[in-house]
């Protein structure tokens, strides 16, 4: 097909997932000539990358997607397409026949396993004909994609895709299908390519990880080859399934410094009836005591979780479960809730029997125990020199940096003569339940850390 030549605006909404998925398109339009901008006055065509796994995503999405018509009113020929999650599970409300309101507005619609159909549909919608791909796969890895990336310091890179949990809440085996991994030898590939385009940081992607399986290789063993490529970039991963999170693997993150010292293991509620009605296979006396193992062999762990409150049938003594386990872990962070049913999945066959008021007023009682248990952690590293990797300016001042330490903290520090990239030690004077504050001790290399 010819080069299309055209100007590619982009918005990506939900998961880490998404930004890597975004990534791989521009990848694809980029070979057929298409250049990103960032303005969305200019571009010939607007892409939104959706995600569906709560409604309040959802919501937003229709209403960015309603804002576009005044768009399409001043350049008729300007495409839009709805790309991801919410285009493979909306996409009859999008497309058919008798789509109305936003639907008007979408010109193309690509699952998230079709990416690679999309220029063509581009091509085509420039001539009159609206584009829907939407079929799921078994094997589509984009192992042989490369994306485009416009941030030179940290990179996501997908391992595999899918899953085959069929957690009760979750639309995703519905919109990103079953699993599948990619081969082992293609991420280690990407990952010496990111080495030597002077990355500093990876984060190895899939909904879950621990299933990541090529021949006789587990997660464990990607990532320990990942981190052995060049041990100046930081290795991290999301997301971990407590069902699957092998001593192996804890191992392993044990051994390698470059790897962070941080999971993500959602446990989503305390309570071991709910669990059981989620289909999580795994009680809450095993999540605590995988916890301790991990503990036990990374004492400086930092740990963050997600929280689905208000989930069908749950009671305030399900609810008191659930803040017993914020109670007794003290997580670093955590991601919080209200459960929204999603069409399609087990739980939508149930009443969704919580009054959203009791929703509201157990969402804030989490919301505010966890931030009380992430002040206090935060607290902890006063008076601490810790490592930091600079990722740019403030948002807040254009006269401060900030940056993460391998624990996932967020460091805010004075600006200098520093670039993104650059790993420094900041001395932590103060902290609040979100971010760190300090300032500038010395400028390091990786290895000088170890």
């Amino acid at each position: 097909m010819p080069h299309l030549n055209k100007k590619v605006y982009l918005e990506t909404y939900g998961c880490q997932m998404n930004m890597a998925d975004s990534e791989i398109v521009l990848g694809l339009l980029n070979e057929k000539g298409c250049v990103l901008t960032e303005d969305i006055e200019e571009a010939d065509l607007i892409l939104v990358n959706t995600c569906s796994v709560r409604e309040h995503a959802e919501q937003r999405i229709y209403g960015r997607l309603g804002e576009f018509k005044s768009i399409k009113n001043k350049k008729p020929e300007i495409i839009v397409g709805v790309l991801g999650c919410m285009a493979e599970r909306l996409r009859e409300k999008l497309a058919g026949e008798k789509a109305k309101g936003v639907g008007e507005q979408v010109d193309i619609i690509v699952g998230p396993d079709e990416y690679r159909k999309l220029p063509e549909l581009v091509a085509k919608s420039w001539h009159g004909e609206r584009g829907i791909a939407v079929q799921l796969s078994r094997i589509e890895t984009y192992d042989d994609v490369a994306p485009l990336r416009t941030n030179g310091v940290s990179a996501w890179i997908s391992v595999m895709r899918g899953c085959d949990k069929f957690c009760s809440f979750c639309v995703v085996p519905f919109t990103r299908g079953r699993e599948r991994s990619r081969p082992l030898a293609s991420i280690l590939q990407e990952v010496e390519t990111l080495s030597s385009r002077g990355f500093k940081e990876v984060t190895l992607l899939g909904q879950n990880v621990n299933s990541y399986r090529d021949k006789n290789y587990d997660f464990a063993d990607l990532l320990k080859f990942v981190a052995e490529v060049d041990n100046t970039i930081r290795i991290r991963f999301v997301t971990s399934h407590p069902q699957d999170m092998s001593d192996k693997l804890i191992e392993t993150i044990a051994e390698h410094k470059n790897i962070c010292k941080y999971i993500h293991l959602p446990v989503q509620s305390g309570s071991d009836r709910i669990l059981e009605l989620m289909n999580r296979n795994y009680s809450s006396k095993h999540y605590l005591n995988l916890l301790g193992r991990i503990k036990s062999l990374i004492p400086d762990v930092c740990l963050s979780t997600d929280i689905i409150t208000g989930y069908p049938t749950e009671t305030e003594d399900d609810h008191r479960r659930t803040l017993d386990i914020l109670e007794n872990v003290q997580f670093d962070g955590a991601f919080m809730f209200k459960y929204s049913p999603r069409e399609n999945t087990p739980s939508f066959k149930m009443a969704d029997d919580v009054p959203d008021e009791i929703k509201a007023s157990r969402i804030n009682e989490i919301i505010q125990l966890q931030s009380k248990a992430s002040l206090i952690n935060n607290s902890k590293h006063i008076g601490q020199i810790l490592e930091v990797l600079v990722e740019g300016e403030s948002k807040k001042s254009s006269s401060e940096w900030y940056g993460r330490t391998g624990g996932n903290k967020i460091v805010i520090f004075p600006k200098s003569n520093l670039t993104a990239g650059d790993y420094i030690m900041v001395n932590i004077e103060r902290a609040n339940s979100a971010t760190l504050f300090g300032s500038i001790q010395k400028s390091i290399v990786l290895e000088d850390a170890a």
